[in-house]
């Protein structure tokens, strides 16, 4: 696939082109070893290439799996269970000590699941065999995890945690919105969140970060502005946003109702609000600090974004990703613990699947994973894999800079505006050869359809949340040439008719008029502005938008196109100029509308009482009325 089709196609499949990879459990099958014999004499070998790493220790127990969670996690367990757990984790640590001798350890996360719901005990027989087997950097922070349930209720844990060494801890609160929290099985209240901050602080942590989630088909936007608000009056220094990424979880089926749209516009809620609030970030980060100089991640995730630096898993389903290999720990298929319990107790790396990574596939996963911070360090990249970024992904490169995705900067790659409103575009640029593929086919399956995603959809959508009446504003530009009609239309990125092409518009705000909101939508979806618009007419035909009534204002423009740069924004995630054939008999009108890629066409009827849409294949609600009134206007 050219750029533009796999650009296009992360875009369709947004929830799945992310920061995770590879992208799918049996993505890796043809690289991985399938005889146990040859496992650990490999690990070894691997882990000759490099002599510094990151550890993460999984711990996989929760009170209860939230329904957005697409970890390893254990429900319903007791403290026998969690005693045998840490005893085969110490004995896997102890494996891989041997393995890692004289290895410089420079980043160490404790998480989960949920650590703290250990026992202080076991916390400690844990830390120290950390401190005890590896070679821990002086300067290296331990970091941990907490759930506010826990770090309210039981401080003990809070303050062993701080007295054990960690000096960085990260809070899930994911909403404030209590209903939200009762749909996604989860516990929270204010009277909660407050006393776990004031345990969290009063224990010493100087180093604290709040999780917040976003992206929920019934998550509202003033659920999520309230949630961030709320957020930044609990004065972390850090607040990291994770965007809901259905795949492997309990709610994957209601992926499809929501937008990208949706999505790219909480996190620029987010942005703006939390930098407001003194919390920094580039644009697109998922983590913003309000400590100068701070990036707010943990040294693990921090050298594993920025530098690609290799990591060891250790615990349930765990993951690690060595210079040219990846691995999964038992577990991460069937999340149980037996085979993992088995392997441990035969002297066996509990080791489930583990690949032999061709370099295209560890530039790859180092690739994605970079985006979490939405740059990537060109002189990082030449590190890790002796390589000049740029000149290894020419045709990318070419893509992102002159499609304003991407800029360079300080010997960075970092993502614009327009690129972080279309990261999941931009992601996919940078896969291997073979993902790009599996990307176009490896999900058409996991689609209900296009009327089952909108369905879910107006389900969660409710009118009342928007300003009434409900007024809406499409412009019709046309290009002016002498010899043929061209109409600008954009591809919409959010339901309904999404992935649908329509003209641009949107709905009109309460502090402006039609012709602002006109010129403004026009602005934002295509770039286009400074033109005059004229009014072609009203339109409010009881069923013509199925969110409910929305009445429109058309109006029409013709300009050069020799002096216009169009560019998609906002809620278009493409903006094309179509030509325009207007075919008629008697009152029977055909529009047929043409690019390089797309035909469009409608069939119109115009009578005394009206224009009635009699066929219609590819344009969004009722704009082939819409386009026909303007362009009859057009040749008066």
């Amino acid at each position: 696939m050219n750029c533009r089709e796999v650009f296009e196609t992360g875009l369709l499949y947004h929830h799945y082109a992310n920061t995770a990879y590879p992208l799918t459990p049996h993505s890796f099958m043809q690289y991985r070893l399938n005889n146990r014999d040859e496992i650990y004499d490999f690990v070894v070998s691997e882990w000759q290439k490099t002599d510094a790493l990151s550890l993460y220790i999984h711990v996989p127990f929760c009170k209860q799996r939230c329904k957005f969670c697409e970890y390893v996690v254990l429900e319903h367990t007791d403290d026998n269970i969690e005693d045998e757990y840490v005893d085969l984790l110490l004995k896997e640590m102890q494996m891989y000590a041997e393995i890692l001798k004289g290895k410089r350890i420079v980043g160490y996360d404790l998480g989960g699941g949920t650590p703290v719901k250990l026992s202080v005990r076991n916390l400690k027989r844990i830390t120290d065999a950390v401190n005890t087997l590896f070679n821990i950097e002086p300067d290296t922070v331990f970091s941990v995890e907490t759930t506010p349930v826990i770090a309210a209720n039981e401080p003990e844990k809070i303050q062993a945690l701080y007295d054990l060494g960690y000096r960085r801890i990260s809070m899930g609160v994911q909403t404030v919105s209590e209903k939200l929290l009762s749909a996604l099985g989860r516990e929270g209240s204010a009277s909660v969140y407050e006393k776990a901050v004031a345990n969290i602080r009063k224990a010493g942590f100087q180093s604290f970060n709040i999780d917040l989630m976003y992206g929920f088909l019934y998550q509202t936007d003033a659920d999520f502005g309230n949630t961030l608000r709320y957020a930044v009056g609990l004065a972390p220094e850090h607040i990291t946003l994770y965007r809901n990424r259905y795949k492997g979880t309990k709610i994957e089926s209601e992926a499809g109702g929501v937008s990208i749209y949706k999505a790219v516009y909480q996190y620029r809620l987010a942005y703006s609000i939390l930098t407001d609030h003194g919390y920094i970030a580039n644009v697109g980060k998922n983590t913003f600090s309000r400590v100068p100089d701070d990036y707010g991640t943990s040294d693990y995730l921090t050298k594993r974004v920025i530098y690609g630096t290799p990591y060891v898993g250790m615990g349930l389903g765990a993951q690690s990703f060595g210079m040219d290999y990846l691995a999964y720990n038992l577990g991460a298929a069937e999340k149980r613990m037996e085979r993992y319990r088995t392997a441990i107790r035969e002297g066996r790396l509990p080791i489930q699947d583990i690949y032999r990574l061709p370099k295209e596939e560890s530039i790859a996963k180092m690739v994605s994973v970079a985006f979490y911070f939405a740059f990537v360090d060109l002189a990082a990249f030449k590190a890790r894999f002796g390589l000049d970024f740029c000149e290894y992904f020419r045709d990318e490169v070419d893509f992102v800079l002159q499609n304003k995705l991407m800029e360079l900067k300080d010997g960075r790659l970092y993502l614009t505006p327009r690129g972080a409103d279309n990261i999941n575009g931009v992601i996919p640029l940078f896969y291997s050869p073979r993902s790009k593929e599996e990307l176009k086919t490896a999900f058409a399956a996991k689609s209900l359809g296009e009327e089952n995603d909108e369905r879910l959809f107006l389900d969660a959508y409710n009118i009342d949340n928007y300003f009434r009446p409900s007024l809406a504003v499409d412009i019709a530009v046309f290009a002016q040439q002498p010899d043929a009609k061209q109409i600008l239309l954009i591809r919409r990125g959010d339901h309904p008719y999404m992935n649908h092409w329509a003209l641009p518009g949107g709905f009109l705000r309460s502090d402006e008029t039609l012709e602002q909101a006109a010129a403004r939508e026009l602005r934002e979806e295509t770039g286009v502005q400074n033109v005059r618009l004229l009014p072609v007419g009203n339109y409010s035909d009881v069923a013509r938008d199925p969110r409910g009534r929305i009445i429109s204002a058309a109006y029409t423009a013709t300009v050069d196109p020799a002096e216009v740069h169009v560019l998609s924004g906002d809620d278009a995630i493409d903006a094309k100029w179509f030509a325009l054939e207007v075919t008629q008999d008697g009152g029977i009108y055909m529009l047929t509308l043409r690019n390089d890629a797309k035909t469009l066409t409608a069939t119109l009827q115009i009578t005394p009482e009206g224009t009635e849409i009699l066929a219609n294949d590819g344009l969004a609600f009722d704009h082939a009325k819409i386009i026909l009134d303007a362009y009859r206007q057009s040749a008066v």
